[in-house]
């Protein structure tokens, strides 16, 4: 099993600098095995552009951050043609690397992030009407504060569909905290970020993408999952439900932790453990929910409990 064999030297190296992050790490390999995008939401200083830069620094992959500002232009991500020896020539932006950390995203105008939309969905670029493709792998991971609004432009649903998953990242647990203080530091810098080595090779995640492509999933399973996306739209709390697109994202997800789990067909288990994850953004709840505190992941535990579970 290639892809739960890479998980385990990824996180023996992850875990030189974050702790209590396990199943954000899982979800960040089954969207590398995928070709997926990771949308992470928490507050700041709980690990979520260290677990990226980390997770990229273990896989072997060309890393870039952006810090997204409102005054941020497409050209900025994108790049840009410039005189270069009296010729125009084109600058790559930022975008082209492996894993691209789109920080505090939804601080920038639509404008902007519509820039990533067509890199997003079609791994290349059109600058001056010629598309360029980007590298591969190619992976979007972005962040966004949940508590802060002010100054912030979020995100449409269009380009939260494009994105696999979402995670909440909370705050560690006591003891993983107390474990994150015992960590080397040169002042507030961990030391031992340089010390993680790369523990694969663009070889190696081709053949972790064919594995997940050739695992299995029973006729049942298949309806089972398209069942649990069609019954989000039906809810009477939700007024606009999860989309198709939803539906083959779902089923990818469930094939990743699949083999994560070491297995080579996918179980109901392991679509109800990402139903959450890829779900919960895509949902829009009516406003009579929202003011009773109704969570998307209310929404998802009731659909999920409204469909049968194939035997």
């Amino acid at each position: 099993m290639i892809l739960a064999e890479l998980r385990d030297a990824v996180a023996r190296e992850v875990a030189r600098v974050v702790v209590g992050q396990d199943g954000v790490l899982d979800v960040l390999l089954a969207a590398v095995s995928v070709g997926g995008h990771v949308l992470l939401e928490g507050v700041p200083g709980v690990g979520k552009t260290l677990m990226a830069d980390a997770t990229a620094r273990a896989l072997g992959l060309d890393f870039r951050r952006m810090q997204f500002t409102p005054d941020m232009l497409p050209s900025d991500i994108t790049g840009t043609m410039t005189l270069l020896g009296g010729e125009l020539a084109f600058r790559p932006g930022p975008v082209f690397t492996n894993l691209l950390l789109a920080d505090e995203v939804n601080r920038t105008p639509p404008k902007t992030q519509a820039a990533l939309l067509e890199a997003m969905q079609e791994r290349q670029v059109s600058v001056e009407g010629t598309p360029r493709k980007l590298p591969d792998p190619f992976l979007v991971v972005a962040t966004q504060n949940p508590i802060e609004y002010e100054g912030t432009y979020p995100l449409p649903e269009a380009q939260l569909d494009r994105f696999l998953v979402k995670l909440d990242v909370g705050y560690p647990s006591e003891a993983d905290e107390v474990a994150l203080l015992r960590f080397s530091h040169r002042g507030v810098d961990p030391v031992t970020l340089s010390d993680i080595v790369a523990v694969a090779s663009a070889k190696q995640l081709r053949a972790a993408r064919q594995e997940v492509d050739a695992t299995t999933a029973s006729e049942d399973l298949l309806r089972y999952v398209a069942a649990i996306v069609r019954r989000t739209r039906s809810l009477p709390s939700v007024a606009l439900g999860a989309s198709p697109r939803a539906a083959v994202h779902l089923l990818a997800a469930s094939k990743a932790a699949a083999r994560l789990s070491g297995r080579a067909f996918v179980t109901p288990d392991d679509v109800v453990a990402m139903a959450a994850p890829v779900l919960r953004h895509r949902l829009i709840l009516r406003p009579e929910a929202e003011l009773e505190r109704y969570r998307p992941d209310d929404a998802i535990a009731t659909a999920v409990a409204a469909v049968a579970v194939p035997r």
